[in-house]
């Protein structure tokens, strides 16, 4: 008797240690700032987290976010933390979060991230490409995006007409709004864009305030330039993973755990959107607010009929709004 449980206990050692060696994952987290930045640094406490859910994790810094990318496109990475414009190529739903004026405050943010990475859309955060199977284990938050201008003459949507802006050239829905109201588009990329705008290359930018002193948006905007406090999108990371170099329920439990953290990732984001001076926020008129909120809802509904942001997303993220705001005007209307 002694030998046998011997014998299933030697099996049941080598079961476990294949197990832990296959559950051995490398990880490339997209963060300008490398080792340094808010996103490296968040993916460390992850990391930790993820010891107990049966993973143990090697993360590699990746400044350039196509870099990022193209390893794991590569199989270099089992998983990658990069923007959701970028990872809306493996999950439509996930990565319309940041659709034009989805999300136009951070407690509408947190509120659609939450329902999200909730339970009940398991399903959703899987998806089949060329028949390899891949899912978002988390969702992050960086943060409102608004408009720099180098002039703060460039007062309104309407003299942004014949100016150029920097526009990443893998979201086409940037593209397509910025042609809209008769700016030139910039293609630019997650590395560069800002740099544009520093150097003049380009006269309007937008980006969250995580970027506004890691990027040094304030040489852009000199004595002369504005940010536009009005937000027109959520800009949010998104964990995509390759589901079968994972322990089984992996996903989920990641998934929580980022919904959990949510309440600091938002507190950071209102500090450093507090941060920035209060001599270049330029604040619009409720006319004005009023008018670009439905330019960007026709845009939005244009761009999902497109193809391009998820449908299903687009009524989360109208509840969302209207549970917070139940005055505004596109509540009793539809359309999303």
């Amino acid at each position: 008797m002694k030998k046998v449980m011997f014998g299933l206990a030697a099996i049941t050692a080598v079961s476990l240690s294949t197990t832990a060696q296959a559950a051995k994952v490398d990880i490339c987290v997209f963060d300008l700032l490398g080792k340094s930045g808010e996103s490296y640094q968040m993916a460390q406490e992850w990391a930790l987290a993820a010891k107990s859910w049966g993973a143990e994790i090697n993360l590699i810094p990746r400044q350039d976010e196509a870099v990022a990318d193209n390893d794991f496109k590569a199989g270099k990475c089992d998983g990658v933390f990069m923007t959701a414009m970028r990872a809306r190529q493996y999950n439509k739903f996930a990565g319309s979060i940041d659709a034009l004026g989805g999300a136009p405050s951070n407690t509408i943010a947190q509120k659609a991230i939450s329902f999200a990475l909730d339970q009940r859309n398991a399903n959703k955060m899987v998806t089949t490409l060329s028949g390899k199977k891949y899912e978002v284990a988390g969702i992050a938050p960086l943060g409102s995006a608004f408009i720099f201008v180098r002039d703060k003459n460039i007062n309104s949507i309407e003299k942004a007409a014949g100016k150029k802006f920097a526009v990443l050239g893998y979201d086409q829905a940037q593209k397509i709004m910025v042609q809209r109201v008769g700016a030139q588009a910039v293609i630019s990329d997650v590395s560069n864009f800002v740099a544009k705008f520093n150097n003049g290359q380009v006269d309007m930018v937008g980006a969250p305030a995580y970027a506004y002193k890691p990027l040094e948006i304030y040489k852009g905007l000199g004595s002369n330039g504005a940010m536009f406090n009005f937000p027109v999108l959520q800009v949010t990371a998104d964990f995509v993973i390759r589901p079968e170099q994972f322990p089984a329920g992996f996903g989920q439990k990641s998934r929580d755990w980022f919904v959990k953290n949510l309440p600091k990732s938002f507190s950071m984001i209102n500090r450093l959107e507090a941060g920035i001076p209060a001599k270049y926020r330029m604040n619009l008129s409720a006319e004005d607010k009023i008018k670009y909120q439905k330019m960007l809802r026709d845009g939005r509904i244009d761009l999902t009929k497109q193809g391009i942001y998820d449908t299903g997303m687009m009524s989360v993220l109208k509840k969302a709004r209207c549970s917070v705001d139940k005055a505004n005007f596109e509540c009793s209307m539809a359309g999303e």
